[in-house]
């Protein structure tokens, strides 16, 4: 049985196994503020043009590769990442690429994207970054084989931001020690809430949420407030920042966007869709999925999941239907399909239930 989830702001653990449950992990009704740039959680590692902003994403289909990507402030120093199963003995190397991008009055620093290939599977993995007296070590482990007798266990995060709340819901997760992957919903930073987008922000954000993305992969998902629409300061290109920070594997799923794409997660198959670019007949997204659904293979991935930031069913006023052209082109499909689960955003406040097909009203339930 199919269903629709509305994370919003909320945190759940998803264990792709039998006789599991969500959290019960509640945040509180009142709005919260921003926390200011000095604050403790946004401070920069110590060492001159120290590595910052450290997070990892999958990298292939599969789960054997995996993409390291980070900031250094000052220069651009060095793309390389060394990494090995012993953590005093790093005896591979990948180079990556940098990269800066300017956005109105605010130019990056150097952002590096570098992908590790043939990695085993189930195996801990050490890794460091940076230059001279300047390095930083992390760990990650890899996914199990793909197939369908594995247990695995994803958070699901969506409209983190960076509010005091934010933080109690990144403590949060940290403190549950099962969660292996993030499946991040969309709405990062926030950065559009301030004059200019102020992409400062999207630097603060990066070093908030390295201490849980630097060790175990997020899987991330665009919402509105990555657009960063702004033509009338000479921005007109949608998603520039995110897209330059935050990559994702999309060509190995043959998509022609960063924005859609699929990958293999143990026994999970998941598919990422945009909310925010075109979908409509004939465009490149509405072709992608309708080739895409069909290589699923349920004996080797028996859980399909869906990730969109704006839901197709929500019964708060905040964003009712906002995804109801998105539901018409492309629900039927899901439910031909036998999508297990759908994940989205959006909406700052959770919700689930059974997915009301063509708008047929099932009971809900909790």
């Amino acid at each position: 049985m199919s269903v629709a989830i509305n994370v919003g702001v909320l945190l759940l653990l998803l264990v792709v196994a039998c006789n599991a449950e969500t959290s019960r992990y509640r945040r509180k009704l009142e709005a919260s503020e921003d926390m200011p740039f000095d604050s403790d959680v946004f401070r920069a590692p110590p060492g001159y043009n120290s590595p910052q902003q450290v997070h990892i994403t999958q990298g292939d289909h599969d789960g054997k590769g995996l993409i390291v990507s980070w900031v250094t402030p000052s220069d651009a120093g060095s793309s390389a990442v060394r990494f090995g199963v012993e953590e005093k003995k790093l005896d591979q190397v990948a180079i990556g690429k940098v990269l800066r991008y300017k956005y109105c009055n605010y130019t990056s620093g150097f952002i590096h994207h570098c992908t590790l290939k043939e990695l085993k599977h189930n195996t801990m993995y050490f890794y460091e970054i940076g230059d001279g007296n300047s390095t930083r070590k992390f760990h990650f482990i890899t996914p199990p084989n793909v197939g369908p007798d594995v247990r695995y266990t994803f958070g699901i995060i969506g409209d983190l931001g960076q509010t005091f709340d934010s933080n109690r819901t990144l403590q949060h997760y940290q403190s549950n020690p099962v969660g292996q992957t993030v499946l991040y919903v969309g709405d990062l930073s926030y950065a559009d809430h301030y004059h200019l987008h102020d992409n400062r922000r999207w630097d603060s954000w990066g070093r908030f949420v390295e201490r849980v993305a630097a060790y175990q992969p997020w899987i991330w998902t665009a919402g509105n407030h990555e657009l960063d629409f702004l033509p009338e300061h000479a921005e007109p290109f949608p998603f520039k920042p995110f897209m330059s920070r935050y990559p994702t594997p999309y060509k190995v799923s043959m998509s022609t966007s960063p924005l859609w794409y699929s990958i293999k997660r143990g026994p999970a198959y998941i598919i990422v869709l945009s909310s925010y670019s075109a979908y409509g007949t004939y465009t490149p997204q509405y072709e992608w999925l309708l080739q895409e659904l069909p290589k699923v293979n349920r004996s080797e991935t028996p859980w399909l999941i869906v990730l969109v930031h704006s839901p197709w069913y929500n019964s708060y006023e905040y964003h009712f239907m906002e995804g109801e052209t998105m539901r018409v082109m492309f629900e039927a499909w899901l439910v031909a399909y036998k999508v297990d689960i759908v994940f989205s955003g959006h909406v700052h406040a959770y919700e689930r239930s059974v997915i009301h097909f063509l708008l047929l009203l099932i009971p809900a339930f909790i």
